[in-house]
């Protein structure tokens, strides 16, 4: 059979379980050329150790499920070849700044939380029209990048910010916010964004880029908060002459 032999060494941990401590266990494995790691996990869990807990779906980097620690990378394990790696030795660990379940599985509760405060849908006032709202091709533009986000959570497990503070809002939900500010068709008031204009929201980004480096779908949470930034100073200029411009 084609193929070298690699070792997979993968951080188990059961949370059920709290007086045993995390511990890598490696399992050896032939990988023949276009095997993913999701695939070689797939393999490990049917053919090796039946215990072995992750997530997975779509196996085509559209669900965000499958989102893991790779050789000290970010990625998604559906979309890594196992074979781009110079190393036969492969490390798999669970996405930081989360509590794990068991093994490379994490609770996304608090990734959830914040997702929701942010309201991610369209917000109208307007009555509900008969047809579709449309939009222009450069209306669509504007969101085009932000709406790529599947939701895998890894930029949250790459934010250095959210490692020290577990109550930033974190880059996914920053991120969608822009994506339905920048919405022709959200209605919702400027004022919105200053449930964000704090350190627990826009201004406690450290803006080192990570969570742009850790995206599987080159979104750009980063930008996006820069984004918010100037929109919240944009709009507090505007109350300020605004209102020397009344007194005058």
């Amino acid at each position: 059979m084609r193929g070298d032999i690699y070792t997979f060494k993968i951080l188990r941990y059961d949370s059920s379980e709290p007086e045993k401590e995390p511990f890598f266990q490696s399992y050896n494995i032939r990988v023949i050329p276009g095997l993913t790691i999701l695939m070689t996990l797939l393999r490990i869990r049917d053919e090796l150790d039946g215990t072995l807990a992750f997530r997975s779906s779509c196996r085509s980097a559209v669900c965000g499920s499958c989102g893991m620690v790779i050789n000290g990378k970010i990625d998604l394990a559906c979309r890594t070849q196992a074979s781009s790696f110079n190393s036969q030795t492969i490390v798999l660990e669970p996405l930081p700044n989360m509590n794990v379940i068991k093994d490379l599985v994490v609770d996304m509760t608090p990734f959830w939380n914040m997702y929701e405060k942010v309201k991610p849908y369209l917000i109208r006032y307007s009555p509900d029209p008969d047809k579709e709202i449309p939009q222009t091709e450069e209306e669509r533009k504007r969101i085009d990048q932000n709406v790529n986000c599947i939701l895998c959570a890894s930029c949250y497990g790459a934010c250095p910010v959210l490692s020290r503070d577990p109550d930033y809002i974190g880059p996914a939900a920053l991120a969608k916010l822009e994506r339905f500010v920048l919405d022709s068709r959200d209605e919702r008031p400027k004022a919105f964004l200053e449930a964000v204009n704090n350190d627990k929201g826009v201004w406690g980004c450290d803006t080192v880029l990570r969570c742009i480096e850790a995206c599987p779908k080159d979104v750009r949470p980063t930008d996006s908060i820069v984004g918010l930034r100037k929109a919240l100073v944009k709009n507090r200029l505007k109350r300020i002459f605004g209102k020397e411009k009344d007194e005058n």
